[in-house]
């Protein structure tokens, strides 16, 4: 019986060892030309003994006696792999240094790019197998990972991080809404500063601003300022003449791009929040521009923002903050010497000033690592939902928006959902943005009789910019301020920042700005008449003319 129950012990021991150990991450299409810093992670805990990897042309078995603690990175080429990730791995297939040891290689495994697969064999019985297109889909740099028996449960690249959700308690919050009260806000928190402050946003061209931080610099504070470097568009001018001003005053500033080094972690840094001396962050949807931080009285954007006081949640921003910093994709941003004006705005009637509370509780959204929170947040909603967005666009013709999807869903089962959209030029002059959306949506409503509606804002009515908000608020009692704008990119391929904030002073705030703009919204979906301008581009064309004739007959005299 001994004999027999060791025997049962032993097969019990082999198949937990062949079954905890798997493949676990790969990456088989990163961005160096001809991919010689492709891998494979394999995790769990055992012997390797008798364990092949393949990929049905070529494969590798490990170094007899070799075991598994935890995770084992298995390269091309370890030299290209150090290049790209910062470390070497701990098994190589090609032989480039003593420094890592080698599998035994039989064949030539090399990962294709569009379509192969991965098998895992223990002995002659595969373990595992993953195939791509069919299991994953294959895109440059991105790297294939396992969780919770899901793969890729959501786009992860080469160089990005993996931060898990966290929510902070007692958190003392200082809600302020664009163009009403966010600049003074912004310069009181700037003004707190001793020790640090660490800023990433997306554009940066606010003259006042930048004055701001230079002043915290001058009384003794490190200033460090990230932002993107390629936005649609190009780096303005007024940016370039900004960064500029900056560095003279010794404030560093750098950009996220791609290099020779280091291809950039995210499409886009979007991001918009700052960090002070590892107690306070301020975080919105708006960008360090005049009409984001507007001086009380002048206009500008609808946008919402926060700022939080709390050691625990601002070392969290703060270490998201440093890891974006870090990486060959990361360069100091070349300034001018130009000088940079405030552009004219129209005077603007405050109708908000800050809202503080203390003892809320703040969860972080990050995008791509934590964005699926939004999802959940409108999911979870049992009562109403309000939705503030610059714009809105559809995954496909026949497929929505996710969060609209869930939005629309949370309809049919009772809950009350109203949707505002921008209607600035840029987002109503296409066949296919904001007007034909509030439209989609109010046809869905009155096809299914949802208490849903959908309304374009009347920025005639409120004096404002534009709506650069991505703002929602869910029941009453939790409100979403971000930079996460509701698009394919933005929550699955952005660095985006935002917050959710649960304390019921903070979302009654938000929801009196909310049915300010909603109850001057048009309710049928149209847009208030602005300026025709094609008339003023003729017009301002046949000026040019006509100061061009009389210039030259006044030479020809």
């Amino acid at each position: 019986m001994r004999r027999i129950a060791a025997i049962i012990l032993l097969l019990c021991l082999l198949a937990g060892t062949a079954g905890g150990i798997l493949i676990v991450e790969f990456c088989p299409d990163p961005y160096r030309p001809g991919d010689p810093d492709e891998y494979l992670v394999l995790e769990g805990e055992g012997s390797l003994d008798r364990f092949v990897v393949s990929d049905g042309k070529g494969g590798f078995r490990f170094p007899p006696g070799t075991w598994i603690n935890g995770r084992l990175v298995i390269a091309r080429n370890s030299l290209a792999f150090e290049q790209t990730h910062g470390y070497l791995p701990d098994f190589e297939i090609e032989k480039r240094t003593a420094a890592v040891p080698d599998v035994t290689s039989s064949g030539n495994l090399l990962m294709a790019n569009q379509a192969d697969a991965l098998y895992l064999y223990h002995g002659a019985t595969i373990v595992q197998q993953v195939a791509w297109p069919a299991d994953v889909r294959p895109r440059e740099g991105q790297v294939h990972y396992l969780e919770d028996g899901v793969w890729d449960p959501r786009p992860f690249f080469i160089g990005q991080s993996r931060f898990s959700s966290a929510t902070f308690d007692d958190v003392t919050v200082t809600a302020f809404v664009a163009p009403d009260c966010a600049y003074d806000v912004f310069s009181a928190a700037v003004a707190s500063a001793e020790r640090e402050i660490l800023v990433n946003v997306y554009e940066f061209t606010d003259p006042e601003m930048a004055a701001d931080l230079i002043r915290a610099r001058e009384r003794g504070a490190a200033v460090t300022v990230l932002l993107e470097g390629g936005p649609v568009g190009g780096i303005p001018p007024e940016e370039r003449a900004i960064a500029g001003i900056l560095n003279r005053s010794g404030i560093v500033v750098l950009s996220m791009t791609t290099t020779d080094a280091a291809h950039a972690k995210y499409r886009y840094d979007h991001a918009k929040y700052v960090v002070i001396d590892a107690r306070t962050v301020l975080i919105g949807s708006e960008n360090f521009k005049p009409g984001g931080y507007p001086a009380p009285g002048l206009q500008g954007n609808r946008g919402w923002g926060a700022c939080l006081d709390d050691p625990k949640l601002a070392a969290y921003f703060r270490e998201v903050l440093l890891f974006d910093l870090s990486g060959g994709d990361i360069v100091p941003l070349e300034g001018t010497t130009a000088d940079v004006r405030m552009p004219y705005a129209p005077a603007y009637t405050v109708e908000f000033t800050p809202c503080r509370a203390e003892g809320a509780r703040v969860t972080p959204v990050l995008s791509p690592d934590t964005s699926a929170l939004i999802l959940r947040l409108i999911e979870g909603a049992g009562e109403s939902i309000a939705i503030e967005q610059a714009y809105i666009t559809n995954e496909t013709t026949y497929e929505l928006n996710p969060y609209l999807a869930a939005a629309i869903d949370a309809s049919r089962r009772g809950v009350a959902v109203r949707v505002l959209l921008d209607a600035c030029w840029f987002n109503i002059e296409d066949d296919a943005d904001n007007d034909e959306m509030v439209d989609l949506i109010n046809r869905i409503a009155a096809a299914e009789g949802l208490p849903l509606e959908a309304r374009i804002v009347d920025l005639t009515a409120n004096n404002l910019a534009k709506v650069h908000n991505k703002g929602v608020i869910v029941d009453g009692r939790a409100v979403l301020v971000s930079s996460i704008n509701w698009n394919a990119n933005s929550p699955a391929f952005n660095r985006e920042a935002g917050v959710i904030i649960e304390h019921p002073d903070i979302t009654a705030y938000f929801a009196r700005v909310f049915a300010d703009d909603w109850d001057a919204a048009a309710a049928d979906g149209t847009v208030a008449e602005g300026p025709d301008r094609l008339k003023m581009v003729a017009a301002a064309c046949i000026l040019a003319a006509l100061m061009g004739l009389y210039i030259y007959r006044r030479r020809r005299t």
